[in-house]
């Protein structure tokens, strides 16, 4: 009998890529894991960031204008009387209509004048009680202590130097008629707050929008 010969197995290319051994995972490339953004997706978030905006700084409004109170009996008083016999009620009880008119004006420049003497009188006190202080004093902790009043009184009469600036200002604006009025916005400032302050150049309204201003962006 003939012997049938056992089928012949193909032989296998050299450049065939072997068989993952068992047991292991095979290896996926970390460019296949890389995912692009589809058109749709990189719209939408370049939309959702152009729609953001930042949230705005908070505004906040300026505290309200009391009006001062005028008292009705003293309202024809300023005409009996000289601007040295004035008194702050009386000149507050004028009439609108006399707002800024030459007893007014005199009365103003009259407050003006006595807080002229009294900074120049403390400026001169200053000036003898430093030379009184020139004694040096043994005691570390006394020395000190008095170091540290002159160093105050000196910021007190340096702070005096820029409101006596000031006062002469507001006089020269007395003369010149401009005294009592807004240099913003023109409109009156008030005898209450000339009563106040009464080296003010601006009105309530103007210097809380200047202070605002100057809170919000630090000019």
């Amino acid at each position: 009998m003939k012997k049938t010969a056992a089928p012949a197995t193909p032989a296998t290319s050299s450049s065939a890529a072997p068989a993952p051994a068992p047991g292991r995972a095979p290896r996926v490339s970390r460019l296949s894991q890389l995912t692009v953004p589809s058109m749709a997706q990189s719209v939408a978030s370049t939309a959702a960031k152009a729609s953001f905006t930042q949230p705005a700084a908070p505004v906040f409004a300026p505290p309200p204008h009391v009006a001062v109170k005028k008292d009705v009996k003293l309202a024809d008083n300023w005409k009996t009387k000289t601007a040295e016999q004035l008194t702050d009620a009386e000149v507050i009880a004028m009439p609108d209509s006399e707002y800024m008119n030459e007893k007014q004006m005199a009365f103003f420049r009259l407050k003006l004048q006595e807080l002229k003497a009294g900074i120049l009188e403390n400026a001169g006190e200053t000036t003898e009680h430093l030379r009184e202080d020139t004694v040096v004093v043994p005691d570390p902790a006394d020395r000190a202590t008095i170091e540290e009043e002159h160093a105050l009184e000196l910021r007190t009469r340096d702070r005096e130097r820029k409101l006596l600036k000031k006062i002469e200002q507001s006089i020269q604006r007395i003369d010149a008629g401009d005294y009592g009025y807004c240099d913003e916005t023109g409109e009156p400032i008030g005898v209450g707050r000339l009563l106040a302050r009464p080296t003010a150049t601006l009105s309530l309204e103007a210097q809380q929008r200047r202070e605002l201003k100057q809170k919000m962006f630090g000019d």
